[in-house]
């Protein structure tokens, strides 16, 4: 029943360790991440059966711990992939910028930021080159391959050690990391360590980085959520040394930015969504509206009854960032956060706890409340509706608690049932159907 899948980024990671466990701090956001490769689906992968099997079978094995560990996972796939490589014996064209940055990687480490000065990439093993060229190629094949409409999800920035750093590092400002003044929510502010980009030399560039950017986050997608849509009209920069209470919001270009966007989208006949979260102009949401990009709406966030959210919208209960129903209504969110030392509000999640409750009877249990808020989801006139799996698993932990480093596992939480069992799930089926408003 479900009409599209909404991913995280999918953005590629440096090829060394550590595996970043963020999908928003990725190396580059013009090349896809191998972790999310089918072996057994890529070229060579049935002359290469006994790699395969072996990879096949250390997965299931690591597949037992809920905490996914990425640099064991890319070691085995990785071998298996290779093996699949070298079975098919093709060449191909000469090694990319890309796949060059990416051998060079895997001998000086995934920080262009600590190569020797002068380190020249056409310098690279060329087998090794063509090898990340190819694990693309498979990318690109299985990515197009999906049956659903994918909305794509465009991270704000990027790994200021990584590749799309180092290739356009003469248009950043890398003394610098974009974040999030401090507010209700987040009291210290928010430094997300990610280098922006020099407003004036953007422009002079033509703005080729977010052409190229958009070029190929587009490709064979349906949708685009752009993470921090606010961030094409102005971003908190914080100095390096300093907290976010030190930054200061830089404008950008937005008209030029937002026109470069629609003309992008229309290209490929995508529908863009923006996450227009926390603080917001209010001038940003005309603007978006103006060239047709959707804005989102939480159940967490309104205030209104999602009978009364905009039509332009993609409504949701809940975020990676967020706490889930089940975190929510079982008091597990809030043990979470005292235990990853995130500061509690005194009133908790009442409120949100206090929305649940008002669409369900007294003595409730958890299935019922899931369903009955995603009954209220349904019936709003909001263009796109969606669930994410946590809800439809009945997850009491968030995938990202924003404010921590290493007390809390971001990004780390494998879902606790197969990917596999839970499509096929009656949970599964009823929820694409009733956000369907199927009867």
């Amino acid at each position: 029943g479900a009409g599209f899948l909404a991913l995280s980024p999918l953005h590629a990671p440096a090829p060394s360790p550590p595996q970043q466990p963020s999908p928003y701090y990725a190396s580059s956001r013009c090349f896809l991440n191998p972790l999310h490769l089918r072996i057994d689906e890529v070229d060579g992968a049935e002359l290469a059966s006994e790699e395969v099997g072996r990879a096949a079978a250390a997965g299931r094995a690591l597949n037992e711990d809920r905490l996914v560990d990425r640099d064991r996972v890319w070691a085995l796939k990785r071998e298996a992939l290779e093996a699949c490589f070298r079975a098919v014996g093709r060449p191909g064209p000469g090694p990319s910028t890309w796949g060059r940055w990416c051998a060079t990687a895997e001998v000086l480490g995934g920080d262009w930021r600590t190569w020797p000065p002068g380190t020249d990439i056409g310098a690279a093993s060329a087998e090794r080159a063509a090898f990340h060229d190819w694990l693309q190629e498979q990318l690109d094949r299985q990515v197009a391959a999906v049956g659903l409409p994918l909305v794509q999800d465009l991270a704000v920035g990027f790994d200021p050690g990584g590749f799309d750093a180092w290739r356009w590092q003469d248009q950043l400002a890398l003394d610098w990391r974009i974040g999030a003044p401090p507010d209700e929510f987040n009291r210290a502010g928010q430094d997300w360590g990610l280098p922006p980009f020099i407003p004036s030399a953007l422009t002079a560039g033509g703005y080729q980085p977010w052409v190229a950017t958009l070029r190929s986050v587009l490709r064979h997608a349906g949708g685009l959520r752009v993470d921090h849509v606010m961030g094409l009209f102005r971003l908190w920069w914080v100095p390096r040394g300093g907290s976010p209470a030190d930054g200061a919001y830089v404008r950008y270009p937005a008209a030029d930015l937002l026109d470069i966007l629609a003309t992008e989208s229309q290209r490929t006949e995508a529908v863009v969504v923006g996450e227009d979260l926390g603080t917001v102009e209010p001038s940003v949401r005309t603007e978006l509206a103006a060239r047709n990009v959707l804005s989102t709406r939480l159940l967490w966030f309104e205030d209104k009854p999602p009978e009364r959210w905009p039509e332009q919208a993609l409504a949701m209960v809940t975020t990676h960032d967020l706490p889930t129903i089940a975190g929510v209504w079982t008091g597990a969110d809030l043990d979470g956060q005292r235990s990853a030392g995130v500061p509690v509000t005194e009133d908790g999640n009442a409120g949100l706890l206090a929305k649940l409750a008002g669409l369900v009877d007294d003595g409730a249990d958890l299935p019922a409340v899931i369903e009955a808020a995603h009954r209220a989801l349904a019936r709003t006139l909001s263009a796109l509706v969606a669930a994410t799996l946590e809800d439809v698993a009945g997850v009491v932990e968030r995938p990202n608690m924003p404010g921590t480093l290493d007390t809390w596992p971001n990004w780390s939480l494998a879902l606790p049932v197969p990917l596999e069992d839970l499509v096929a799930s009656q949970s599964f089926a009823a929820a694409a159907a009733r956000l369907a408003r199927l009867p």
